[in-house]
């Protein structure tokens, strides 16, 4: 090799040793080294021969050992200035190599084109240059040109190679690469075998790696157990990487990071999860445990397992934490529901001086979407601005989708206006805001857009658009966006499910059912679709015959089912199937919270179990404001309104901030209660103390509450001090006290406003027929009552259930569609005349609102539903029992009556829950004290 050497007249008595450089460089002075150096060429009092190699070559050695391109360039700079080193062709190899290591593939071109002379060593070096650089195929390129020269190749040369293969995937070319390491005889070589398997890893061919790894007779090598179980690791196979792991630790093969991490990267599920805390073991004793890379590795397996708890731990155990460190475990955090934990953390990150890079902001705005917390999300948005990273289309996609669940959909717009460039996801993501915010006019319109500018339209941009059809209540576009469908071939699962779902919400019973049964392979989710479509279209009874053919197919409930499930009970006042519901919730270790415990809380409250519902109530640790509102909803129910009063108070001592159905709840309580001067207090802090403006519903409680409590004018002074038009829902509750306290003047006002304001709801003439009647204005309920049925409309008939034997029975007025319709009838008249015997029982025919005779009158009475289901109660339940009773309607004044009477004198308890609230009957008194 050619040594370039430079005469000196006269070194200084005590010269400056080359070592001494090095040990500048070391101790972490730069500068002095150089000074150095430069002393030590000026200094001409002597003549020397001395080698410049080796003046040079430690240096150029550590700028590339600590990635110093800078310091490089100003030895490089200092070469070319103190002497001419162009013919060097180890100095030229060694820049050549430190450019490399400091990323600077230019630099390395540079130098290598302008070499003359080259050896093995430069073409090496100039090989892992560009590899360690990304740039494989020009790794590959300058191979073929040593192949075209001549150049004999060494064994260093084919681990650069085989790795450009690798990256690049280029099976082939590995292959043939492999073949020249046989010919020239280093398919022995210990670290060409490495290389081998590990390109062969990379390259998707496993097997071909591990035929290669069994051919090693000598197997202590760590590098070659680190590269088969990569190799496995890498290519999907767990089971043999811990295999190999375990093989390896028999054998005493010493372990260093990459084995670890290898391995660690194997235990991908949770089948996995002994051989991963066993590695773990295995790292504390052989001294690892505080290496950052192994660090990293055994946060991620905790976080795949979702072991949380582990994975703190092993992070603050960390005595260097990096960036990865920080995103594993806010990535874990928000993958596991801890968003206040990712966004303490992210904080502490800031704090410690590391600079959150773009998925930390991805983690930190997504926590910010989840928990519906707008300022932060605000804050990380602003941040990701301040760094540059808002261009980035992921975090763009984030930020549209925080926005969303933050209910912020002006900013979601305007984050979605400002991505310069967006994919499918940022659509879908948009649509899906807009589809979930009510929005979905603007949903449909943006789906449209999208498909103008060739956006693909997937499911999930589908699903969407679905949703705001349900909204929408359109069943044209519900059959447009099927047919669109069903043309695209977009027919999966999930929007077959989405299908019967909408067709069941837009009530298309008939459409939801054939496209349920046209699903081959239904899972779960098709099941609850159909169980939810007839629950939410009063068909209870055959949602409890359809859960019977779930069990049958062997589909077992969910949680959504199963709360699905308990609403049709709770329709039904069907308390025995709400209680084999509970135990089976019980059986299969259902935790008792959150949606489950509220559905168990009103199905007991609505089969007129009270005592069971606060029960459930009081069992669940963890109470949220819809549970505490569906326990005040029930106390009102059952006129318990100082109970439902003090529960309120409770809630807020707990620091729970009342919502808008909250205050609903409270309000009707009062109502049922006749406490008037307490609801109106509720209504003045809804909106004093809380800033909750009032919906229509609101209103239309407190006029209720008011005309309940006979302050007619009151109520009327009321809704004409309105902020806004009245709506129908408040002149209906007016009407409703009008025709309780018989006020004519009001009633017609309310009754005029309402048909004004709804002229095709037949519940509405229904009110007013009635009004009229009650005052005996038959020419006028005539009137009413052919407008009504020239507008094609019909009043809902009065329907009562009863639960007898784990079925429900249903009866309409007059009804003799039942099996047992005689011995009905036959009981009933038996039941009447008792009644008119020992209970004084007269038929109060005035609450008849039918101009007919007064025999009819009687007649009508004792054929209503009620009645008809006590008298099937009474034939078909031991004596004592309670008989449960719903009405869909509410119950009148003579039934109201007649029950109290049949309590008293049948020595039963009757529970009657009719559209307004539950009564309680027993020994003659009823719980509403008559007030309902």
């Amino acid at each position: 090799m050619l040594k370039k050497t430079l005469s000196l007249p006269k070194l200084p008595r005590k010269p400056t040793k080359i070592q001494s450089l090095k040990q500048f460089w070391e101790q972490g002075s730069f500068h002095e080294a150089l000074r150095s150096l430069g002393s030590f060429f000026a200094d001409q009092t002597s003549s020397l021969q001395f080698c410049l190699d080796e003046v040079y070559s430690p240096l150029l050695k550590l700028c590339a050992a600590k990635r110093c391109l800078f310091q490089g360039k100003q030895i490089h700079a200092h070469m070319i200035k103190s002497c001419d080193v162009s013919d060097s062709v180890f100095l030229n190899t060694m820049l050549l190599f430190m450019y490399g290591k400091c990323g600077s593939i230019e630099n390395a071109e540079k130098v290598f084109d302008k070499m003359r002379e080259r050896t093995i060593f430069t073409w090496n070096a100039m090989l892992g240059a560009c590899v360690s650089n990304g740039e494989a195929l020009g790794a590959l390129e300058l191979y073929r040109e040593m192949r075209v020269l001549g150049v004999p190749l060494d064994s260093c040369t084919f681990p650069c190679v085989l790795k450009a293969c690798g990256v690049v995937y280029n099976l082939c070319c590995g292959m043939e690469i492999h073949g020249f390491a046989i010919k020239y005889g280093f398919d022995s070589v210990t670290f060409v075998v490495n290389s081998l398997v590990s390109m062969y890893a990379k390259c998707g061919d496993l097997n071909g790696a591990r035929k290669l790894f069994d051919l090693i007779s000598k197997r202590d090598d760590i590098v070659s157990w680190n590269s088969i179980i990569f190799a496995c690791s890498s290519n999907g196979q767990a089971v043999e990487a811990l295999e190999y792991f375990r093989e390896m630790q028999k054998l005493n093969v010493s372990t260093n990071t990459y084995t670890f991490v290898s391995a660690l990267q194997a235990c991908e599920d949770p089948v996995s999860m002994k051989s991963g805390r066993e590695i773990h073991a295995s790292i504390l004793k052989s001294s690892h445990c505080y290496d950052i890379y192994v660090g990293n590795a055994l946060l991620a397996m905790y976080v795949r397992y979702g072991k949380m708890v582990d994975a703190v731990k092993v992070f603050n155990d960390l005595e260097v934490k990096d960036n990865v460190s920080y995103n594993t475990m806010l990535s874990g955090f928000v993958q596991n529901g801890l968003y206040n934990e990712a966004i303490e953390l992210f904080h502490n990150m800031q704090n410690t001086g590391k600079k959150p890079d773009k998925v930390s902001v991805l983690n930190i705005i997504a926590a910010s979407g989840r928990l519906g917390n707008v300022l932060n999300g605000k804050e990380s948005h602003a941040y990701a601005v301040k760094q540059g990273l808002d261009s980035n289309i992921q975090i763009g996609n984030t930020l549209i989708d925080m926005y969303a669940r933050c209910s912020c959909v002006n900013f979601m717009d305007r984050a979605f206006d400002r991505m310069a460039i967006k994919d499918f996801i940022s659509w879908t993501t948009i649509i899906a805001g807009f589809a979930q915010n009510n929005l979905h006019t603007k949903a449909l319109d943006l789906c449209r857009k999208a498909q103008i500018k060739g956006v693909d339209v997937d499911p999930m941009m589908i699903e969407s658009v679905l949703l705001a059809c349900k909204g929408l209540k359109c069943i044209y576009l519900v059959k447009e966006v099927h047919g669109y469908i069903i043309r695209r071939g977009l027919y999966d699962l999930l929007l077959q499910n989405a299908i019967v779902n909408v067709y069941g919400e837009c009530r298309y019973i008939e459409y939801a059912n054939r496209m349920f049964e046209l699903i081959e392979s239904k899972d779960i989710v098709s099941w609850t679709s159909v169980l939810s479509c007839y629950v939410h279209n009063g068909l209870a009874n055959e949602a409890f015959e359809l859960l019977d053919l779930m069990k049958e197919s062997n589909v077992e409930p969910d949680a959504i089912a199963l709360v699905c499930i308990l609403s049709a009970a709770a329709t039904l006042s069907a308390l025995s199937k709400g209680k084999e519901i509970h135990g089976f919730l019980i059986r299969k270790g259902f935790v008792l919270e959150g949606s489950v415990a509220h559905a168990l809380v009103e199905m007991y409250a609505s089969c007129g179990n009270l005592e069971y519902a606060f029960k459930v109530y009081n069992r669940v640790s963890n109470r949220d404001l819809v549970l505490w509102t569906t326990m005040i909803n029930a106390y009102g129910m059952y006129g318990h309104g100082k109970k439902a009063i003090d529960l309120f108070s409770s809630m807020e001592g707990e620091g729970l901030v009342p919502d808008h159905v909250t205050f609903l709840a409270i309000l009707h309580a009062c109502s049922h209660s006749g406490l008037i001067d307490e609801g109106k207090r509720f209504f003045d802090i809804m909106r004093r103390k809380y800033q909750l403006e009032p919906w229509p519903e609101h209103y239309a409680c407190f006029v209720d509450l008011l005309g309940r409590g006979n302050r007619m004018e009151e109520a009327y002074q009321f809704v004409n001090g309105m902020q806004g038009e009245p709506t129908a829902e408040v002149w209906c509750a007016l009407l409703g006290a009008c025709r309780i306290h018989s006020n004519k003047e009001l009633g017609e006002i309310a009754s005029r406003k309402l048909l004004e304001l709804e002229p095709e709801n037949p519940g509405n003439y229904v009110l007013i027929s009635n009004v009229l009647a009650a005052s005996g204005r038959w020419k006028e309920v005539q009137e009413v009552r052919t407008r009504m049925k020239g507008s094609g409309l019909k009043k809902n008939p009065g329907c009562s259930w009863i639960e007898i034997g784990n079925k429900v029975h249903a009866f309409m007025a007059r009804d003799k569609s039942h099996p047992q319709s005689l011995k009905i009838y036959q009981k009933l008249a038996q039941v009447t005349e008792r009644l008119e015997r020992e209970g004084g029982y007269v038929a109060e025919t005035k609450l008849v609102l039918h101009n007919v005779e007064e025999e009819e009158k009687i007649e009508m009475l004792h054929g209503h539903s009620e009645r008809l289901a006590i008298a099937y109660g009474l034939l078909e339940t031991s004596d004592g029992a309670p008989i449960r009773i719903t009405k869909n309607l509410r119950v009148c004044g003579d039934c109201h009556t007649f029950c109290k009477l049949v309590s008293k004198c049948f020595e039963r308890q009757l529970v009657v829950r009719d559209a307004n609230r539950f009564h309680y009957f027993k020994n003659g008194l009823c719980s509403c004290g008559d007030f309902w």
